[in-house]
C-alpha cells in the first residue's frame, strides 16, 4: 500500500513539473504573438496601411463600427511621422492596454501635431490569437 502511494506521489510530481513548463511555454508563445500583432498593427498604422491595420481589430468591433470607403479617403489625408508606445498595462481580464503617442502631419498643410491614444488587446481563445478592441485610432479628435 505504501509502495503505491509513494509511487502515486512520483507521478503526480512528475505531472506538476511537466504541467509547469507547458503552461509557462503558453504564457510566452501568448506574449510572442501579442508582440508579432502588435508590431504589425504598428507597422501598418507608421506606413498609413489603415485598411491592413483594420483587418487586425476585432471583427466584432469591425461589424458594430464598420469603415466606409470615405473614412478610409481621409486617414490619405494624413502621414504619421512618429509612432511611440508610452506604456502598457495588464488588465485584470487578460487584455493589455498599450498608451501610444503618434506624430501626425496633414498633407494639406503640412503642419505636424502629436496627439496619444489608447489601444487595447484582448486574446480570441476561439482563433487563437490577438486583436484590437477599439478600432482604428481618432486622429482627428472629433474634428
Amino acid at each position: 500500500m505504501r509502495r503505491g502511494l509513494n509511487l502515486l506521489a512520483v507521478l503526480m510530481l512528475a505531472l506538476l513539473l511537466v504541467a509547469a513548463p507547458a503552461n509557462a511555454f503558453g504564457k510566452r508563445k501568448k506574449s510572442s504573438q501579442l508582440d508579432t500583432v502588435q508590431t504589425a498593427y504598428a507597422t501598418a498604422i507608421r506606413w498609413g496601411e489603415f485598411e491592413q491595420a483594420w483587418q487586425l481589430v476585432d471583427p466584432a468591433y469591425r461589424e458594430a463600427h464598420p469603415m466606409t470607403e470615405l473614412a478610409f479617403e481621409r486617414y490619405k489625408q494624413i502621414e504619421i511621422s512618429g509612432y511611440t508606445e508610452r506604456g502598457s498595462v495588464a488588465g485584470e481580464d487578460g487584455s493589455v492596454v498599450r498608451n501610444i503617442e503618434l506624430r501626425v502631419i496633414n498633407r494639406h498643410t503640412m503642419a505636424e501635431r502629436s496627439l496619444r491614444y489608447r489601444e487595447q488587446w484582448r486574446w480570441d481563445p476561439e482563433a487563437r490569437r490577438w486583436w484590437m478592441v477599439l478600432g482604428l485610432p481618432d486622429l482627428w479628435n472629433g474634428e
